[in-house]
C-alpha cells in the first residue's frame, strides 16, 4: 500500500474500527488511492483520514465551537472591547466542557483571534480594542472536546458598515461555498481553490496566498496546507474522511500582508485596505461533504 501503513485481509476488520470487514469497508477506497499514487497524484496517508468515530467526537466539539459563535453573533455591538469578546469564548467553551484551542497554542496569550478591518489575522484580544460602528471584525475561535479539535470563524459587521465593507464580507463568505461546490470524493484541493480565486478575484478583490486553511480533527493543524489560490486538477486528492478547512482571508486591495507587528502575531494587510475571513470545517464524505463547524 502506497503509504506503507497496515492493509488488513479481505475478510478481517477494517483498520476504521468500524468493524465491519475489510472488503465491505475501506478496501475499495484504499484501491483507489493507491492507484492514484501510483499515478503521481497526491494523497494523504490513510491515517489522516477521520473515521465515523473520529468523526462523530469532532461533532461534539463543533456544536460547543458554534454554539460560542452564535454566542458572539447575539451580544457582539459598538462599545464592546475584544478582551470582552475573549472572555466570552473562554467562559462559554469552558461552561460546556471545552478548551480553547487557541489559548498557550505556540504561545498565542488568548482564546480566540479578532481581527479588526485591516488585519487580515491572529488580531489579539485586548482592553485598548473597543469596536466601533463601522467596524468589520472577524472572530476565529477553535475547540478541543475530548481531544478532538474543530476551528471556525465568522465576520462581524459592527453598526453601520460602509458599502464597500460590507460587500468585501459578503463576497469572501460566498467564495467559501463558491469552493465548498467544488468538494467532492475524487476531485483536488486545486479545484476547490481555483473555485475560491475565481470568485474573489471576479469581485475585484484578492487573495491572501501565505495562510490558508489546514486538516483538522485530531490535532490543531494536521496536513494538507489549504490554499486559495490554485488550478484544477492540482493539489491532494479529496478521499471520503478527509478534515480540513476553507478559510480564505481577502483583502480589497492587493494581497500583500505586512507581518511586521512587534507582538509576533497580527497579520495586517501591506496596503492598509481591509480584510475579511470566513472559515468552516468539513469533513469530505462518499458523495460530497459535510459541513461540521461554521
Amino acid at each position: 500500500m502506497y503509504d506503507n501503513d497496515y492493509v488488513p485481509g479481505r475478510n478481517e476488520p477494517c483498520w476504521c474500527g468500524s468493524g465491519k470487514k475489510y472488503k465491505k469497508c475501506h478496501a475499495a477506497i484504499d484501491q483507489k488511492l493507491d492507484r492514484l499514487s501510483s499515478e503521481g497524484l497526491e494523497v494523504l496517508p490513510r491515517g489522516l483520514l477521520k473515521t465515523a468515530e473520529d468523526i462523530e467526537g469532532i461533532k461534539r466539539s463543533a456544536a460547543i465551537n458554534i454554539g460560542v459563535l452564535d454566542y458572539v453573533g447575539e451580544h457582539i455591538r459598538a462599545g464592546v472591547t475584544t478582551a470582552e469578546v475573549d472572555k466570552w469564548i473562554y467562559d462559554y467553551t469552558t461552561e460546556h466542557g471545552g478548551i480553547p484551542a487557541d489559548l498557550d497554542y505556540e504561545g498565542y496569550p488568548k482564546s480566540v483571534c479578532t481581527s479588526i478591518n485591516d488585519v487580515v489575522c491572529h488580531g489579539i484580544p485586548s482592553e485598548d480594542d473597543v469596536l466601533k460602528d463601522g467596524d468589520i471584525v472577524n472572530v476565529d475561535c477553535s475547540t478541543i472536546l475530548d481531544g478532538y479539535f474543530s476551528d471556525s470563524s465568522r465576520m462581524f459587521c459592527i453598526g453601520e458598515v460602509s458599502d464597500e465593507r460590507r460587500r468585501l464580507v459578503e463576497v469572501t463568505r460566498e467564495s467559501v461555498y463558491a469552493g465548498l461546490a467544488e468538494v467532492k470524493p475524487w476531485a483536488t484541493l486545486g479545484d476547490m481553490a481555483h473555485a475560491v480565486q475565481s470568485c474573489v478575484e471576479a469581485a475585484g478583490f484578492n487573495v491572501v496566498r501565505e495562510f490558508g486553511g489546514h486538516g483538522i480533527g485530531l490535532e490543531f493543524h494536521e496536513d494538507p496546507f489549504v490554499g486559495f489560490v490554485g488550478e484544477p486538477g492540482e493539489g491532494v486528492v479529496l478521499a471520503p474522511g478527509m478534515c480540513f478547512t476553507i478559510e480564505p482571508m481577502v483583502n480589497a486591495g492587493a494581497p500583500g500582508i505586512d507581518m511586521s507587528d512587534p507582538n509576533g502575531w497580527t497579520v495586517r494587510t501591506k496596503d492598509g485596505s481591509d480584510s475579511a475571513q470566513w472559515e468552516v470545517q468539513l469533513v469530505v464524505t462518499e458523495d460530497g461533504y459535510e459541513l461540521l463547524s461554521w
